[in-house]
Order: structure tokens, then sequence, then C-alpha cells
């Protein structure tokens, strides 16, 4: 097993396709510098297409879903890690990986986001932790954050934990 990275993406089908098209960039590019990826696993949406680009590129992809969504997985998948709970498969999903990125997604990415923000400020997490703020999609998540600073709810420091690159070729610069 190589290094591993997570991402955290959208199940959405009806989101437009250049979030798509990022996600199939980024695998291609980290399978290609030596990265295994791991996420959500299903068949839908951004993760459907990360599965398919992972299968494509011949690298290795592990799902990582909790039982109650079992049938929903992509069929390509490397290999699928059944959790019991969503709590469970989010720590299962950050084990062992040297990086966590959130492409544009749903309420459910937020929350990944956040709680590995979270975990990385709280010294939990040794990853490093992305956004991918493709066409400024996480701009008012920069800008809530920055509220936060200025009312002095979290420290500027503990923001830049979390990075924001704007494009998949600077956040590729991250894993050379």
């Amino acid at each position: 097993m190589g290094r591993q990275v997570v991402i955290y993406c959208a199940s959405s089908s009806t989101i437009d396709p250049k979030y798509n098209e990022a996600a199939r960039q980024l695998v291609r590019g980290l399978h290609a510098l030596g990265y295994d990826i791991v996420s959500g696993g299903g068949a839908r949406g951004t993760m459907g297409a990360i599965t398919g680009e992972s299968v494509k590129a011949g690298g290795r992809h592990v799902a990582v879903l909790p039982r109650f969504m079992q049938g929903l997985e992509h069929p390509e998948v490397s290999e699928v890690v059944w959790t019991e709970t969503m709590a469970d498969r989010k720590e299962r999903m950050r084990e062992n990986t040297v990086a966590a990125i959130a492409l544009p997604g749903g309420i459910g990415t937020l929350d990944e986001l956040m709680e590995t923000h979270t975990l990385r400020k709280l010294n939990k997490y040794e990853g490093e932790v992305f956004a991918l703020n493709l066409d400024g999609f996480y701009n008012p998540l920069k800008e809530l954050l920055h509220h936060f600073v200025v009312t002095d709810m979290t420290s500027q420091p503990d923001v830049e934990l979390l990075h924001f690159p704007n494009t998949v070729e600077e956040l590729l610069e991250y894993f050379k």
C-alpha cells in the first residue's frame, strides 16, 4: 500500500461537469505521483467519476461506506471497506492518509472537511487539508473563516491549516 490521499466530494449527478473533470484530472495527477485514493466510493456524481478515472489510470482506490449504503458502491473500486456508522466512515477514510482534499461538494463534503480541519487543529490528524477552490467555490467558506478570526472565535494560524488552491495544477504542486 502506497501513500494515500482521501478525497471528499459530491455524490450528486446533476452538478456542473467541470467539477467532475477537475476530479478526474486530480486523480490522474495523484496516481501519476504514486498516491492511492481513498473516497466515499459511491457510483454517482463526483465519487463515480473518481473511481472511473482511478480504474483508467490503473491506480488503487479504496472506497469506504457505511453498511446501510450497501449497493451504492462503485463496482470497479479496488477495495471496499465497510463501516457501521457515518462517523466510523469519516475516521476510516482519514486513516493512514497524508492529505485530505475536499472538492466542490455538498453538506456531506463540508462536514468531512470541517471535521478534518478541526482534527488537524487539535493535532489529531497529521495530514495536510485542502479545499479545491475551483472558480471560487469555497470563497464563502473563506469569508466565514475570516469572520471567525476577526471576532476572535479562532486564530489566523488555525485557519491557515486549511489550504485553498484555486486549480488542480496548484493543488498537485503540494504533492510533488
